[in-house]
């Protein structure tokens, strides 16, 4: 069975980003500080809860409703050229 461990660092702004919530200690950040949850001040964990959402419903909506209506007048646009194309194809 597995333990989890807490990092923390001197320089809590840093540690180098490498994308997917995975952060890296850097010449910034200074060495980290490691130890089980709990038994320093480094924080705890609390086994069941549930995280609130860290987006933003509101300007999500917004751009999913600009991206339906980029796509609705991308495809007028396309119906429109194959009007034209027909159009001439007919002459």
């Amino acid at each position: 069975m597995g333990q989890i461990v807490l990092a923390t660092f001197n320089n809590q702004n840093g540690p180098v980003n490498l994308g997917s919530n995975v952060y890296a200690q850097s010449a910034a950040s200074g060495v980290f500080q490691a130890s089980v949850p709990g038994s320093t001040n480094h924080g705890s964990l609390q086994g069941g809860a549930v995280e609130n959402s860290n987006v933003d419903l509101t300007n999500e909506l917004i751009n999913l409703i600009a991206t339906q209506r980029n796509y609705q007048a991308n495809s007028q646009t396309i119906n429109t050229q194959q009007a034209v194309d027909q159009t001439i194809i007919n002459l």
